[in-house]
């Protein structure tokens, strides 16, 4: 059995912030990106590196930064089950996402959100995973998010946020538009 550092590590702490030091937070980082790619447009080109390694059954340490996290499969899928999924970290990504983008276009277009929550599903058929059918998709044939936003503004208020969000979430958009993806392969 191979040990996974990440595995044995406790739980993130994520800091308690006031609405007021999430505000601040949004326009300094905002104003700060503003000012960066208005003396520089091509800074706003960011390349992410992650990096990955097979472990155990079928499970991944997956390195991003100076974070480090594990993904795994459910033992019906030939996994240990000691760490969410691929798709489930997919679906992660862009629920994540979304949480983000809602705060920063709350601050931008000043619509007080107090809290939010976003539930996500996706429904993928197994069949192409498995090479029992090559005619239908291998990734998610669907998936629905559930938003709920509390706080003092009208319905239309957070409807022109969403709207907001749609057209500006990075990982939404990824699931939403083909994105090229080169692929080598390399003997070691």
């Amino acid at each position: 059995m191979t040990l996974i550092p990440t595995i044995s590590q406790p739980a993130v702490s994520i800091p308690s912030v006031s609405a007021d030091v999430r505000a601040t937070r949004l326009l300094d980082a905002g104003s700060a990106w503003g000012d960066r790619i208005a003396a520089n447009p091509a800074s706003a080109r960011l390349t992410y590196r992650v990096r990955a390694a097979g472990e155990g059954s079928v499970a991944t340490a997956v390195t991003a930064g100076k974070h480090a996290f594990v993904v795994d499969e459910p033992a019906a899928l030939a996994g240990d089950d000691v760490a969410a999924s691929p798709v489930e970290y997919a679906l992660g990504a862009l629920i994540s996402c979304q949480v983000v983008v809602y705060r920063l276009y709350a601050q931008a277009l000043g619509i007080r959100v107090d809290e939010i929550t976003v539930d996500a599903e996706g429904d993928l058929d197994a069949r192409r995973l498995f090479g029992l059918d090559e005619t239908v998709r291998a990734g998610f044939t669907d998936v629905r998010l559930a938003i709920t936003i509390t706080g003092p503004e009208s319905e239309e208020r957070y409807q022109e946020l969403r709207e907001a969000v749609d057209a500006h979430c990075p990982v939404l958009d990824l699931f939403q538009n083909p994105t090229p993806v080169s692929v080598t392969v390399a003997k070691g």
